[in-house]
């Protein structure tokens, strides 16, 4: 096994500071020594992976990497008696490649503690069509739910509902009965996302830069918020009373100018949402519900399945935001190990 040849996406920086990724051969030894050895059958392309492959230090120290910061496959040798080989397993967040060898390439090695067994229920596929986006987005249901916001107290707003984290929102709460206003910014894919389940279609700047009122006109049972900026400052302001705002995304901005009225007036909650540091079995749980009464039913329809060859290109396409739904790397495609 030690000798064991793979194939990668290594993104390398060169003397000018510029980075470019290429399918490169390595070696199992080239691995972290110790954990669970897992042959990874799918990865999927996430904006942070996007980031980390671009030289975004904020995600990635040093360079040469492998990015990739989901992962489904195989156990094929384990350190862990919690696991077992031939077991299928996902892997999201814990640091996942970000700052070591990530889903990007065909083997990985990890401790046990990162590990998800594969929920009965799902098809390494279909979990890497959810990966860390559908996981996100179900943990913002999740806490919609906590706060007792249920289908039958009103709309709910999904915000970059184009985006991977926005798509598998609308797919998920319309699995489950929900009311769903999209915005987005490309109102030319309203029809899929009517197919994913909204109600309705709005544009983004029908929600961005309202009137500065502290209050505004109540619209929304919940919100799940993955852009930030003055969409979340408005989107807060237009929230019911004793409604809940998940948040989780910053395109539009980091800095979040808003008041404290929907708060004292209105009993709003606004919950921040950190896949990357949730808990084993409340992760569990998230995973086992996506396999089973909240899996959307779309799955097929928002991934495009790609090789380690084509990255580069939709690397490029979702840094313009003119990605929607899914991108599923496969990583037997092209393989030659």
């Amino acid at each position: 096994m030690s000798n064991r040849i793979y194939e990668a996406y290594v993104v390398h920086e060169n003397d000018q500071g510029k980075y470019k990724g290429n399918i490169e051969k390595k070696r199992v030894d080239d691995l972290p020594k110790h954990g669970v050895l897992i042959r990874v059958f799918y990865s999927s392309l996430n904006y942070k992976d996007a980031l980390s492959a671009t030289g975004h230090k904020g995600i990635t120290n040093s360079y040469p990497h492998i990015p990739g910061i989901d992962a489904a496959g195989v156990i094929e040798h384990s350190d862990d008696r919690r696991f077992k080989e031939g077991q299928n397993v996902i892997v999201t967040s814990f640091g996942l490649g970000e700052n070591t060898p990530g889903g990007y390439g065909q083997y990985i090695r990890v401790p046990g503690d990162w590990l998800v067994p594969m929920p009965e229920g799902l098809t390494p596929f279909e979990s890497m069509v959810i990966g860390t986006a559908g996981f996100t987005a179900a943990l913002g249901v999740y806490k919609l739910r906590q706060n007792d916001v249920f289908p039958e107290d009103g709309p709910i707003l999904v915000t970059g509902a184009t985006g991977g984290v926005g798509s598998l929102a609308v797919a998920i709460l319309g699995r489950l009965g929900y009311n769903i206003t999209a915005a987005t910014g490309k109102l030319q894919k309203k029809d899929y996302l009517m197919m994913l389940g909204a109600r309705d279609v709005i544009h983004r700047d029908k929600v961005k830069g309202q009137s500065s009122k502290p209050l505004l006109q109540s619209r929304w049972a919940g919100v799940v918020d993955t852009v930030g900026g003055s969409i979340l400052d408005t989107a807060i302001r237009q929230t019911k009373p004793n409604g809940a705002v998940t948040c989780c995304g910053n395109i539009l901005g980091a800095e979040l100018n808003t008041n404290i009225y929907p708060f004292i007036l209105r009993g709003v909650s606004l919950i921040g949402l950190d896949s990357g540091r949730c808990l084993m079995p409340l992760r569990k749980r998230i995973w086992r519900l996506l396999a089973n009464e909240w899996k959307p039913t779309m799955l097929e329809q928002i991934a495009q399945e790609v090789s380690l060859s084509e990255l580069d290109g939709e690397i490029k396409k979702i840094l313009r935001g003119d990605q929607a739904g899914r991108i599923v790397v496969n990583l037997n495609i092209n393989a030659q190990s």
